[in-house]
């Protein structure tokens, strides 16, 4: 899956894509903020590609862990996340008796068909997410022409600002960067969207983290499929350079 760092550039991709905003042009607060998260990404994006680090993904269905992996990842030349599964192969399953009960065969077709739709759904949602990734120059021009994107405090914490952006691919969805303003990199970025209807709602948020040589990166994300009460979970760690 190669959702996690997926979502991490979709952060760099979209700041470093975003023009100054005619909408705003007598905000300087404003345009001082993206220039200097822009020049932030671009560096952090391009530091990213000298490490390797490993991530861990969980899929749960009603909180129930129905499947883990674990991949070593690093960027390849175009940028895309390169992935080395570090699991054992999946041992092959044990065939039923020939003289077993009939009972016993349905359930296993009936296991073997609700895996295939849970992983379905689960693909669903990724294709959802790629949708985002990376952003569309369009559409962001779209949002600046219809005033959907803002710029405010983050509640509750000191020293931090939100950039939204509301309707970024269909009505009603919305992306959230938050940014720590000393710093000036990414504290956290969430998306709520939807697959087909919106009461099939999918649910997005990514934590950010720091190494010691100032590189930031995905520590942690959860993707929620609402409907389904599906999540994958993803952890990132040992970050080493090449």
């Amino acid at each position: 899956m190669r959702n996690s760092h997926a979502i991490s550039l979709f952060a760099v991709a979209l700041l470093a894509t975003c023009p100054a905003f005619p909408a705003f042009g007598q905000n300087p607060d404003l345009q001082q903020k993206i220039a200097e998260v822009k020049q932030a990404a671009a560096a952090n994006k391009q530091a990213l590609a000298q490490y390797t680090w490993v991530e861990q993904t969980t899929i749960s269905l009603k909180g129930e862990q129905k499947k883990q992996q674990h991949s070593q990842v690093r960027l390849g030349p175009d940028g895309k996340p390169q992935k080395q599964s570090l699991d054992a192969p999946a041992q092959p399953q044990q065939p039923a008796d020939a003289g077993g009960r009939r009972g016993g065969r349905v359930k296993e077709h009936v296991v073997e068909k609700k895996k295939e739709e849970y992983e379905d759904y689960a693909d669903s949602i990724k294709s959802l997410i790629e949708q985002y990734v990376p952003p569309d120059r369009d559409k962001i021009e779209e949002a600046k022409a219809k005033g959907s994107i803002s710029l405010g405090p983050e509640a509750g914490a000191e020293g931090q600002y939100r950039l939204v952006i509301a309707n970024y691919l269909k009505q009603g969805d919305s992306m959230t960067l938050v940014v720590d303003k000393a710093r000036k990199g990414l504290v956290s970025l969430s998306i709520a969207s939807y697959l087909d209807d919106p009461k099939d709602a999918v649910n997005v948020s990514v934590e950010f983290a720091s190494e010691p040589s100032g590189l930031s990166h995905v520590s942690s994300e959860k993707i929620d499929g609402v409907s389904k009460q599906l999540t994958i979970a993803i952890q990132n760690s040992n970050y080493q350079k090449l």
